[in-house]
């Protein structure tokens, strides 16, 4: 996977995102992770891309399972149903394949939503502005070292109507990857990917336009479902 960081759009975006996450930490706000988007061959492809973009999570935006999701202020609400990373030991930039199965000590099923509030296609700006980040929801974590999800299924139960994901591959690689490329771009402008640390790595099917009244259930086929309900 190509790692672009020398990429002007991205290292301006990029540097401006890590600005507005400063500020947020030193407002009293804790860093929870990272998350990965526009990670679909036809995203890399619109977009000029090595590698998925990547943006922050904190607690700000942490929401626990079952919480209500106001959309109030939204242009265009979208739920995203991915698999989280947590990591057990810190991911050095240039970490081995090796090092960083040894990093990854679980997974868990989680939601994302987001705003599609202004233009897809300026990179300098969807990074400035955390690849349209509202809000998340992670599970509990389940014991999976390496995040290897070969015979993994899911299911995304939207209004009451179920649909079974049979594969939890993220659109953007397999998991090491994309820890790996993570660690490498955060290293780049000098921060580091953590023990302790989440990673959201993408949406496993498209995105789901949300509304007012509507509800959103995720799980793997051996976890806890996690849920959001949508309000005005």
């Amino acid at each position: 996977m190509s790692v672009a960081w020398y990429d002007p759009r991205i290292a301006r975006g990029t540097a401006q995102q890590l600005t507005r996450w400063h500020q947020r930490l030193k407002a009293g706000d804790k860093a929870i992770g990272w998350k990965l988007g526009f990670g679909t061959a036809d995203a890399l492809e619109r977009l000029k891309l090595g590698a998925p973009l990547v943006g922050y999570l904190t607690q700000e935006t942490q929401l626990r399972s079952g919480e209500p999701v106001s959309l109030a202020g939204y242009t265009r609400a979208l739920a995203e149903c991915e698999v989280a990373v947590y990591l057990g030991k810190e991911v050095h930039r240039g970490a081995t394949r090796d090092a960083v199965l040894a990093a990854i000590a679980g997974i868990a099923p989680a939601i994302e939503v987001v705003d599609l509030d202004a233009s897809p296609d300026d990179v300098t700006a969807i990074l400035a502005g955390n690849i349209y980040h509202r809000h998340f929801i992670v599970g509990a974590r389940e014991t999976n070292r390496g995040g290897l999800v070969d015979g993994y299924s899911g299911t995304i139960r939207h209004n009451g109507e179920s649909s079974a994901v049979e594969r939890l591959h993220p659109t953007g690689g397999d998991y090491v990857e994309l820890v790996k490329h993570v660690a490498d771009l955060l290293a780049a402008f000098g921060e580091r990917l953590s023990a302790g640390q989440v990673i959201i790595t993408g949406a496993v099917v498209p995105p789901l336009t949300v509304q007012p009244g509507d509800s959103l259930g995720f799980k793997f086929h051996n976890s806890p479902e996690i849920t959001a309900r949508f309000t005005a």
